[in-house]
């Protein structure tokens, strides 16, 4: 039987703390189940969105003793291991046991499911997709991996809600299930954003990554939609038709106009939409987006009407504080494509202005000597281009020591500045010139807790 608020009422969650974990955790609860988790490490903002709902463990770690047969199942994220002494218990009491990916697709296997897949914005497309329909206040469930505006959760599972719209990732589903999370929620309707090779330790080669996405794309019923961005030539390899009953659709960029720093929209009748988010990589989520809603019944004219007041995703090309000559910027990104396209799209935007731009090097393949050709020329945009890494992060992941030459002939930019002291990083960026200049911080960590808030006040003041 599906999960549904009246059933699986006795539920524990083992890596409870990750961000999309600890979000299923709160909704559960909200929906009356009695959950329990556990976590080795558990860091803002889940430890105090978990408290609040008193759903915090006691004592960070792991306990057997949780696990017990009184549950109903037990649902384990991907931050555990194979040999977590919880899901040790879970096996040897023979416990229902779900990934996150499994949980969700059980918990929406009566409504129509919209999957996002893609290297790159995928999180974007979905945020869009949702503040459409909230703004027209249309029923739906989500499942999206950034903090929207609006949205105290990033988890929603109701029973009434026709739909749910899904975040597909790409990187595997559990400690013992190696499938890609966006294979099991078995897509109505799919997105393919681009592609990009990632997750070099899961995906050895370009061939591996290509592949799951592959896959994706044939899992695509009958009568299911499949909508691409057909200028990716990754992706066209992919989604190359192959079923007369699957309806395929591709898009591009959206129609645009830039001035004084501002894009606007030009629609099919001509009219021009202005817009918060810019940038070639966010006029295809939108055209990607656009085409989502017309499968849901959104008209284009209630599309951009609901478009004008979205500010774009969490941490996504995000805001932090402009000035009367200089703006400062953070932004997600730390894979290549994502590098090239938030840096050019950035200069594009504001061309008259010098653009210094740092890249935090943080995940596991862009810290790997292997992966890291992948950056060559992904940096070129930026008047001044910084890369940083903390060696501590190279040793924890068991990677070899990085020599600040090694980065900067694998992005192919001899004047690339590399730091591994984030001190000796906010020092060099007080330096600069802020005059006529704006500042583009890249990271999908913290730059070892940096002060941006106070540094985006100096920039613009």
């Amino acid at each position: 039987m599906a999960p549904t608020p009246t059933s699986l009422q006795r539920l524990h969650l083992i890596a409870t703390g990750g961000s999309i974990m600890h979000n299923l955790a709160l909704a559960l609860h909200r929906r009356g189940a009695q959950v329990t988790g556990s976590d080795d490490e558990i860091f803002e903002p889940a430890k105090s969105r978990l408290a609040a709902a008193d759903l915090l463990p006691a004592q960070e770690g792991w306990f057997p003793e949780k696990v017990t047969p009184e549950l109903d199942a037990v649902i384990v994220g991907m931050h555990a291991r194979a040999d977590n002494p919880e899901l040790l218990r879970a096996q040897e009491l023979g416990l229902r046991i779900y990934s996150f990916p499994e949980f969700i697709y059980e918990a929406s296997k009566d409504k129509q499911r919209v999957v996002i897949g893609g290297s790159h914005g995928k999180t974007s497309i979905t945020s869009l997709i949702l503040h459409v329909l909230r703004h027209h206040q249309r029923k739906f469930d989500y499942a999206v991996g950034a903090q929207l505006e609006g949205f105290d959760l990033m988890v929603q599972l109701s029973e009434d809600a026709p739909i749910i719209i899904i975040e597909g990732d790409e990187y595997l589903s559990s400690p013992i299930d190696r499938r890609p999370k966006f294979h099991l929620y078995q897509h109505h309707i799919g997105v393919i954003s681009g592609i990009s090779w990632d997750h070099i330790n899961v995906f050895p080669t370009e061939e591996d990554y290509r592949e799951q996405f592959r896959i994706f794309a044939e899992m695509t019923p009958k009568a299911g939609v499949l909508i691409y961005d057909r200028d990716d030539e990754q992706v066209q390899l992919v989604t190359v038709p192959t079923s007369t009953d699957v309806t395929y659709i591709g898009y591009g960029p959206h129609e645009n106009k830039v001035r004084n720093g501002k894009t606007v929209l030009v629609t099919k009748k001509d009219e021009e939409v202005p817009i918060q988010v810019f940038g070639e990589h966010n006029l295809r989520n939108i055209s990607a987006a656009k085409e989502v809603c017309k499968q849901l019944g959104i008209k284009g004219k209630d599309f951009y009407e609901a478009l004008a007041t979205f500010k774009g995703a969490a941490r996504r090309l995000e805001l932090v504080r402009e000035g009367s000559s200089s703006v400062v910027y953070k932004d997600f990104a730390h894979a290549p494509s994502k590098l090239k396209a938030t840096a050019t799209a950035f200069k594009k935007q504001f061309p008259k202005r010098r653009l210094v731009a740092c890249l935090e090097l943080h995940t596991f393949s862009s810290l790997n000597p292997a992966f890291l050709p992948q950056y060559a020329h992904t940096f070129d945009a930026p008047d001044v281009a910084v890369v940083y890494f903390n060696p501590h992060v190279l040793e924890h992941k068991r990677l070899p020591a990085l020599p600040a030459e090694a980065v900067q002939q694998a992005f192919q930019r001899p004047d690339l500045r590399v730091f591994t002291d984030s001190k000796a990083l906010a020092e060099f960026l007080h330096q600069q010139n802020w005059q006529d200049a704006n500042l583009l911080m890249m990271s999908s960590g913290t730059f070892d807790g940096l002060d941006l808030t106070q540094l985006a006040v100096e920039v613009t003041k």
